[in-house]
């Protein structure tokens, strides 16, 4: 059995272009930076940047070109998926993309709003420098989960 799933975390390089097919469904494409850093074989730190082509489909890419823009910092996973055409002085090229199923948008709700204009019912204090922040406790009562 095969398995086929790739997660990424980064920054779209650019705008989304969005079509429709012929039935009505979004199709959305964009590319995604991804960095890497590492040291290399004489301790050097150094880093990578990895550009990888998206393909979102339906309510994703709608939602995609609605909220997200070049710089959106992004979450995604989906299908690595691998593109082959000829090219047109006849030779034969390749490319990988992703297949997205699945995005989760990163940056802020909104980047004009300062912290003392949010409307958010809920509001957390910062965590003091160098602890991480604490998760709110939620009060459940046992009877009301499903199963």
């Amino acid at each position: 059995m095969a398995y086929n799933k790739i997660i990424l975390q980064g920054n779209l390089v650019r705008e989304i272009e969005i079509k429709y097919s012929n039935s009505g469904m979004a199709i959305g494409k964009t590319s995604i930076a991804v960095n890497q850093k590492f040291k290399s074989k004489t301790g050097e730190d150094k880093e990578e940047v990895l550009f990888i082509d998206l393909n979102f489909f339906g309510r994703t890419a709608e939602i995609l070109n609605q909220y997200c823009k070049k710089g959106s910092k992004v979450l995604i996973d989906g299908t690595l998926k691998l593109d082959q055409w000829t090219a047109k002085d006849g030779t034969k090229r390749s490319k990988h993309s992703v297949g997205v199923t699945t995005l989760q948008m990163l940056d802020a709700k909104n980047d004009e709003v300062r912290p003392s204009q949010q409307t958010d019912r809920y509001q957390e204090a910062p965590a003091p420098i160098g602890q991480p922040p604490v998760a709110p406790v939620l009060s459940i009562d046992e009877a009301s989960i499903p199963f």
